[in-house]
Parts: C-alpha cells; sequence; structure tokens
C-alpha cells in the first residue's frame, strides 16, 4: 500500500487519476469513472454527468439498517473534477490488491475498479452498538478526509486502543476488538458511563483523526 500519508507516492509512476490539488481540495483526472460522496463536488472543467449510486439492493439495505457507509455518486465525462468536504485534509491510499476499512463519514472518493461492502467491525456486536464500516478492497485509489492533521498508528508495535469515532481507517489484515473502561468512562472520549474503544492488533496500521467527530448534542427536558 502506498499513500500520501506514508509519504511514498513521489515519483512512484502510480497510474492516474487522483491528484491533491491542495491539502483540501482533490483533483480527479477523467475520462474515467468515480465514485465520490454526494455534495462533495465543488468545481469541474469539462463535461460531465453525475448519478446516484446506490451499489445495489443489498449494500441499500444494509446503509439502511446500520446507518453507515456514506451517499456516494457515480461521476462520468470528461474532464477536471474538484472534490472537497467541509474544507477536511484529504490523504491518498494507492491499493495493490489489498484492503483497507474506512469510516463511512471519511470517505471522500475512490475508483470503481475497487469493490466496497459495509461490514460489522469484527467483535463489535449489538451489545457494543453495532459498528460497521466501509471496506474497500482491490487496486486503486482512495481519498479519505480527517478532521485536522491525522496520527498514524502503527499496531504492531503495541496493542492500539482508539475512540471509534476518531478512527478514520485502518489495515484489513488487522484483528479488531471493543476495549471496554467502566471506572473513567465519565472521563474518557466524550461519553459518559461506560466507555469503549476500538482495540487493534496484528501487521497494520491505523489513521486516527484529531477529532471525535460531531458534537454531542445533549437532551432537554
Amino acid at each position: 500500500m502506498r499513500s500520501s500519508v506514508f509519504g511514498n507516492l513521489e515519483g512512484q509512476g502510480l497510474p492516474g487519476g487522483f491528484v491533491l490539488q491542495n491539502g483540501k481540495m482533490l483533483r480527479v483526472e477523467l475520462p474515467s469513472e468515480v465514485l465520490a460522496k454526494q455534495g462533495s463536488m465543488v468545481a469541474f472543467q469539462g463535461q460531465m454527468d453525475f448519478d446516484y449510486e446506490g451499489g445495489g439492493l443489498g449494500k441499500l439495505l444494509k446503509k439502511a439498517v446500520t446507518g453507515e457507509g456514506a451517499a456516494l455518486m457515480r461521476v462520468r465525462g470528461q474532464g477536471l473534477l474538484y472534490l472537497a468536504d467541509n474544507a477536511d485534509d484529504i490523504h491518498l491510499f494507492f491499493l495493490e490488491n489489498e484492503g483497507l476499512t474506512v469510516n463511512g463519514r471519511n470517505l471522500l472518493a475512490f475508483q470503481p475498479s475497487l469493490t466496497w461492502d459495509i461490514k460489522r467491525v469484527q467483535g463489535a456486536g449489538m451489545a457494543a452498538g453495532g459498528l460497521f464500516n466501509t471496506t474497500v478492497t482491490g487496486t486503486g485509489w482512495v481519498a479519505v478526509t480527517t478532521h485536522g492533521t491525522p496520527v498514524l498508528l502503527d499496531a504492531a508495535r503495541m496493542p492500539t486502543y482508539v475512540d471509534a469515532q476518531s478512527a478514520v481507517c485502518w489495515s484489513t489484515q488487522l484483528e479488531v476488538g471493543v476495549n471496554r473502561t467502566v471506572k473513567m468512562g465519565a472521563l474518557i472520549g466524550r461519553g459518559s458511563g461506560e466507555a469503549m474503544q476500538l482495540a487493534f492488533r496484528g501487521q497494520g496500521f491505523v489513521l486516527v483523526q484529531a477529532s471525535e467527530g460531531p458534537p454531542v448534542v445533549k437532551a432537554t427536558s
């Protein structure tokens, strides 16, 4: 796997298509097709068509049941497409017959040569809130967004625990479970009472953003 996060994209002669216009904007070169987050188009030059992408009945049902998976659009045409999402930082990954698990809200765009699906996070059953993420596999480009500058954690060095809302993406070969912290539940993360983190072990990485997602809205009486 090669990535702008790893710093190993420059001069590698990778197939064209995805280029960082700047740290917060992605430029996609067509002709080709691209799957992108709905509403992420900020400009385009040339001729392009934008269509809703449901991914089939099975994926639509998974989205409805789990709430996971970004609403996608399929873009076809010729020219230059510019994508961004709320001025978040953008990071590129080039998969070479590999897999990447991504938090659906952080998935900006990917090439249709990749296969995607919504899968339950290993070890996180319904008792843990039924955690589901989007997995992309194959060969091609993936663009993800982070709120602020992320940190890349090597799970092979030691057991790694990450707030579920802060975990942007990780290697699919990692073993993933759930770690519960009861006594300090009101002190760590943004939750109260029992706290839960994703636990990672094995050979691979986890990309963690400097945010736990949108603010928690407290119920009013």
